[in-house]
């Protein structure tokens, strides 16, 4: 888990709509580490900022949401 000075870890979401910034201090990634370093899909609770055009999320509580992925629906994209 690579941090900054200040004990502070930064995470980085992009998708097709643009690209947010998710600020874990070093007291939530302790208290939310396996969530942070293990999961597939992360749900996250904090404060949003925006700022200069870059959307921050100061991280609150992270928690693992990778059983989820299985029921998600997946339609076929085929366009023949």
């Amino acid at each position: 888990r690579p941090t900054a000075a200040g004990g502070v870890t930064f995470v980085t979401l992009e998708d097709e709509s643009g690209q947010s910034n998710i600020i874990v201090w070093e007291r939530v990634g302790d208290v939310c580490r396996e969530a942070l370093v293990s999961s597939r899909l992360l749900e996250v609770h904090g404060r949003l900022q925006r700022q200069d055009g870059v959307t921050h999320i100061i991280a609150r509580r992270l928690l693992d949401r990778t059983a989820l992925l299985g029921a998600l629906l997946t339609r076929s994209r085929d366009f023949h």
